[in-house]
């Protein structure tokens, strides 16, 4: 070897000595530490360490602790128990066991285990966690946690600075980077204005998009409750405050005022309360509410605060609603069909949260028609009177939750029925107290 071959080779080992160096991880020790170690054959050493022990790692910017330690060399293999610490900078963790795969960046924690985010705030607890540290071929991190963990997820606003709190309990946890949750198995999501269950959930949270699936369901926790079923529910933010939340499938919403049910339900949110709520798909939509159903191929419901205002129902619009059965017998129920029908609410007074809101007007436009059982005009009579009619619209007023008052606007016809007077009660009564008014036949506008 020339002596300019031998003195390049010289200055590179120093350099080569460096890089090894800087890869290697290094056993602090405590005055009351204990260590053996085994030389294998491949030169690798299997050390055991006891009575405390601190692990750094430069190249990897993490930092490993424990009451005891075992090293195997030829594994990459380090296995770290009791009162465990892990620090790095993108998660701490502590546990009663710990096991660090060097080769493929793997980290298993058992007993105990808490891991924080500190960059995002958020925190998991359970019984066991799995960790994958970025590399070159995984650029995200991932966890999966197992056996029912807790994960409480910080949500930051836009200007960076937290404001809610998720919590999700299930039975198995898998997190993806910063954004990405998938939970599986009886979860349970809570937020401070709703509750969410379901088999399944993925939450995004870069997109602000969560979406539960099989048999899932959301609950308003503010003061007027209302639920929210179907096949699929998915829940959207903005600038992590509830927005809207869309169910697809089979869609069932219930709050105090009403029960809606169709193929999608869409309820939007604002301040933590429902404000609208709109129902369609391929089979019809339907609302009950406490005096009225309403079938329609679409409806669309104002709630302002949570409390019923006005309901549009479009294209086959149907509402049917209980005769006054205090005042007169009735066989069939009252009746008004359209295209469309708009349905007005008296919304109780924001204080007043036990009382539902009351039907004060519906309206029926395009082939309306309308049959509603009246009080006769001999009230001795205990049979209703009869009311049917058409037009281009009917508006029918209500007072105490019954049909007061019909109006037919435009091609207006039908017909006035009153109940024939009973003759045997008629000869117990005297003229005079069974004569009274026919009441006149609703005229068009």
């Amino acid at each position: 070897m020339t002596r300019r071959a031998l003195a390049a080779l010289l200055s590179v080992v120093p350099v080569l000595a460096g890089a090894q160096d800087r890869e290697r991880c290094f056993f602090d020790n405590t005055p009351q530490t204990r260590q053996t170690s085994n030389m294998l054959e491949s030169g690798q050493r299997n050390t055991f360490f006891g009575g405390g022990i601190v692990v750094r790692c430069p190249s990897r910017d993490l930092r490993l602790q424990a009451d005891s330690l075992e090293s195997y060399g030829d594994e990459g293999r380090i296995f770290l128990v009791g009162d465990v610490h892990y620090d790095e900078p993108r998660l701490s963790l502590t546990s009663d066991y710990l096991t660090y795969r060097q080769l493929t960046e793997h980290i298993f924690a058992s007993g105990n285990v808490v891991a924080k985010s500190p960059t995002s705030g958020s925190t998991l607890r359970g019984p066991a966690l799995e960790y994958y540290r970025a590399m070159s071929d995984r650029p995200a991190t991932k966890i999966i946690a197992i056996q029912r963990p807790t994960v409480a997820l910080v949500q930051k606003d836009s200007s960076g600075s937290p404001s809610d709190t998720l919590v999700v309990v299930s039975d198995r946890i898998t997190m993806i980077g910063d954004s990405l949750v998938y939970a599986g198995g009886k979860v349970v999501i809570t937020r401070p204005e709703v509750e969410a269950r379901g088999d399944s959930v993925l939450i995004d949270s870069e997109r602000e998009l969560m979406v539960l699936m099989r048999t899932p369901s959301i609950t308003g926790k503010k003061d007027r409750p209302f639920t929210l079923a179907g096949v699929r529910i998915e829940m959207t933010t903005q600038n992590r405050k509830l927005s809207r939340v869309l169910a697809k499938g089979q869609g069932k919403a219930t709050s105090q005022d009403m029960t809606l049910s169709s193929d999608t339900i869409d309820l939007r949110i604002a301040g933590d309360l429902l404000q609208r709520a709109i129902a369609w798909g391929p089979g019809r939509a339907r609302i009950i509410s406490a005096t009225q159903q309403i079938a329609a191929d679409s409806i669309d419901v104002l709630l302002p605060n949570q409390r019923i205002r006005e309901l549009h129902a479009v294209r086959g619009a149907a509402a049917e609603g209980q005769p006054d059965t205090t005042r007169f017998r009735a066989d069939t129920v009252d009746w008004l069909r359209g295209d469309t029908i708009v349905a007005k609410f008296d919304s109780a007074a924001p204080r007043d949260t036990a009382r539902a809101a009351q039907l004060r007007e519906l309206v029926a436009r395009g082939g309306a028609k309308s049959y509603y059982h009246m009080a006769p005009a001999d009230t001795t009579i205990r049979k209703a009177a009869v009311n049917y009619v058409n037009g281009r619209q009917i508006v029918v007023a209500f007072a105490q939750r019954r049909a007061s008052k019909v109006t037919v606007v435009g091609k207006a016809s039908g017909v006035y029925v009153e109940p024939k007077p009973d003759t045997k009660a008629a000869t117990k009564t005297t003229p005079a107290a069974t004569a009274s008014p026919r009441p006149p036949t609703p005229k068009p506008e």
